[in-house]
């Protein structure tokens, strides 16, 4: 069936670190294509997801969690959020809802005052609170911004997404079909299977490694069995963290792959090979040269 007309529009996601950004994204999309955790900042770039039905299109921008930065990666990672706010069609703020209000949230309503588009409040993780504590988190919230429309959900359960999108889908301008329909993320697979990689590392590692990990995936061939090899470093910072990463006899390092191959198997849809290095660069965090190399460009935002 032909439509008159089409409409399209892109959505930033927003918020503190863990509220469940990415999530919601994959619970969008309906496929893994941001990395999760429960650490803060797991997110480094603009991770974009398409949700396309019939007669519409919605790019959504999953951003870092906007923070406090300590490093230039931290910088790095505020200024791409901070720089989605006003090139999109509208904005998601999500909060988590266990948590309630924050400095951190002040903060941020501090820099929509600024803003021109519509802005909506998702209450995310409702599933872990009390009905009643709902009512009193949507009113500490009304009375600090003007809120377009305030949307209660669980990305984790799904309650209310459905709800979400089709409000969000009403307000989409006309416009055009930006990806075809089969279409769900705008990076190319190297960069998701380098994630894949970092999140296992960061899952499995937990508090004895922290944001200091960055993954360059160094090849991906196809061989001749038609299986896909990929090779890649783990780079960390302090020689100390290397032995952590490896394990006692390889064996971290070894359940880092075999999870992380996992999820690169069902993104590419074949049998992977993984081999994995680890190497240490000292301060990387702090480095342009190896900002850029790992993959974190300012110029690019």
């Amino acid at each position: 069936m032909q439509h008159d007309s089409f409409h399209s529009g892109f959505i930033t996601i927003i918020g503190r670190p863990n509220v469940g950004k990415s999530t919601f994204l994959n619970r969008v999309i309906g496929q893994k294509i941001a990395i999760m955790s429960d650490k803060a900042q797991t997110t480094r770039n603009t991770i974009q997801g398409v949700w396309t039905v019939e007669g519409a299109q919605i790019i959504f921008i999953d951003t870092p969690g906007i923070h406090k930065p300590k490093h230039k990666l931290g910088d790095f990672m505020v200024n791409i959020a901070e720089n989605t706010l006003n090139e999109v069609d509208a904005i998601l703020f999500m909060i988590n809802a266990k948590e309630g209000y924050g400095r951190g949230d002040q903060y941020i309503i501090d820099r929509l005052e600024n803003v021109k588009k519509p802005v909506y409040l998702i209450i995310n993780k409702i599933d872990q609170i009390h009905p009643d504590e709902l009512f009193e988190l949507i009113t500490a919230y009304k009375d600090r911004y003007s809120f377009k429309e305030i949307i209660p959900i669980s990305a984790l359960e799904g309650n209310n997404v459905d709800h979400l999108l089709s409000v969000l889908r009403q307000q989409l301008p006309e416009g055009p079909q930006y990806y075809p329909e089969d279409h769900i993320t705008d990076h190319p697979e190297r960069f998701i299977i380098a994630e894949f990689i970092r999140e296992k590392a960061i899952q499995l590692t937990r508090e004895e490694v922290p944001h200091s990990v960055a993954v360059l995936i160094e090849k991906i061939e196809t061989k001749p069995d038609e299986k896909v090899l990929v090779q890649a470093s783990i780079i960390i910072e302090r020689k100390s963290q290397k032995g952590i990463i490896i394990g006692k006899q390889g064996k971290m390092l070894k359940d880092i792959g075999i999870q992380a191959r996992q999820d690169i198997e069902r993104l590419l849809g074949t049998k992977v090979y993984l081999e994995l290095w680890v190497k240490v660069q000292k301060d990387w965090r702090n480095r342009d040269h190896y900002l850029h190399e790992y993959g974190y460009n300012q110029d690019e935002y």
